[in-house]
């Protein structure tokens, strides 16, 4: 028995870290397509927000969570249930604006840059910020219009990776004339 617990402990490291180095094989060649990091940081929010869209009906459906009452409670579900499921990695949430509108994700180990270090001519590159495009666009397909940046990140010396989150507006369903 415990030598299949261990196998699939490393099954999941194997992948994990097959996962990380595919994503860094995806950002370097990004980085040869495009002249400049801002190219690159929106094809990896683009590139994001297409997962995003569709990922949020694996997470509905494999995780059972109903649907949200509020943004406090958005965010509970983002980071204790979606970054486990799919990173594997629990952030904190932190930084919560007065109107409890905005909040902070705090990664103490952000698993897709494992084995990264950014050149020097790439200061401005987002390394992670597919993660953003794939929180707007799974949010967006749940009503949930947001902005999210990434600002801190440990590859640019930071002690953590910060992204923040800000609730811009709820999206209505728009039905056809005479559909409800």
């Amino acid at each position: 028995m415990s030598r299949q617990a261990g196998r699939a402990t490393e099954s999941k490291k194997m992948s994990s870290e097959l996962f990380t180095l595919t994503y860094g094989a995806l950002v370097t060649q990004l980085c040869k397509d495009y002249e400049n990091d801002e190219d690159v940081n929106k094809q990896l929010d683009k590139m994001g927000y297409n997962i995003g869209v569709r990922l949020i009906e694996d997470f509905l459906a494999r995780s059972n969570v109903g649907r949200c009452h509020d943004f406090r409670e958005t965010a509970d579900v983002i980071a204790k249930i979606a970054f486990k499921m799919y990173l594997g990695i629990t952030p904190s949430i932190t930084n919560w604006s007065p109107g409890g509108d905005e909040f902070s994700l705090i990664l103490e180990n952000n698993p897709l840059v494992d084995f990264v270090e950014l050149p020097d001519n790439h200061s401005s590159l987002i390394y992670s910020n597919l993660l953003c495009g794939v929180l707007r666009g799974a949010l967006e397909m749940v009503q949930m219009a947001v902005d999210v940046k990434f600002v801190q990140d440990t590859l640019k010396g930071d002690s953590v990776t910060e992204i923040r989150m800000k609730f811009i507006r709820r999206i209505e369903d728009n039905l056809p004339a005479g559909e409800e």
